[in-house]
């Protein structure tokens, strides 16, 4: 459709741009310029830069919070669960590189209503990951000795790193980057007490 074309349009502008030579000094003129669209045309879909900063990373909360339900919906085991949201999250970090590294160099530029929504959004997944990791404690499949807290931020800490050192270009598959860390990370909280 050609309405979505011109928001995808001037949504990939702003990505390249922010991504080449920062939020704070790309303007609204450049980013409908390499669009290819008039001001109007964007202001028709997106009301500032700061709505298309939050709009490059609201896809990608999207996706992966639709497919966190999707899989935990399926139901079985805790730890076959969390296997595979810990993999959709980094295949779907890694597919949505540049939007995330945009977004974590330059979130703290948004404005605070918009701030609170990208924590609103960020806790609601956490919660429910947080949840699979309790019923995972609760099957005594996983320990209980560290707080559910700190287990979350030790698997995301790794997924929010991945723009600092992965490459799809590099010799690392996306799909063997996710079972790898999902494997160090379920091996670290498996109980090992029996």
């Amino acid at each position: 459709m050609k309405t979505s074309n011109v928001a995808d349009q001037v949504l990939k502008a702003a990505l390249d741009l922010f991504a080449t030579q920062g939020y704070a000094t790309t303007s609204v003129q450049q980013i409908v310029k390499a669009a290819g669209v008039t001001k109007g045309a964007m202001y028709h879909y997106f009301t500032s830069k700061d709505d298309l900063l939050f709009a490059i990373y609201e896809r990608i909360l999207s996706l992966q919070k639709r497919r966190l339900d999707e899989i935990t919906a399926r139901g079985g085991a805790a730890v076959d669960v969390v296997r595979e949201v810990c993999e959709d999250v980094v295949v779907t970090s890694i597919d949505f590189l540049p939007e995330g590294t945009v977004f974590f160099r330059s979130q703290h530029m948004l404005v605070p209503e918009r701030q609170k929504e990208v924590k609103r959004r960020r806790r609601e997944y956490h919660d429910e990951f947080a949840a699979l990791l309790l019923r995972g404690q609760a099957e005594g499949a996983f320990r209980d000795d560290v707080p559910v807290p700190v287990l979350i931020a030790h698997f995301f800490s790794d997924v929010h790193y991945l723009s600092q050192w992965y490459s799809p270009d590099g010799p690392e598959d996306k799909n063997e980057v996710a079972r790898q860390l999902t494997d160090l990370f379920l091996r670290s909280i498996r109980r090992t007490d029996g």
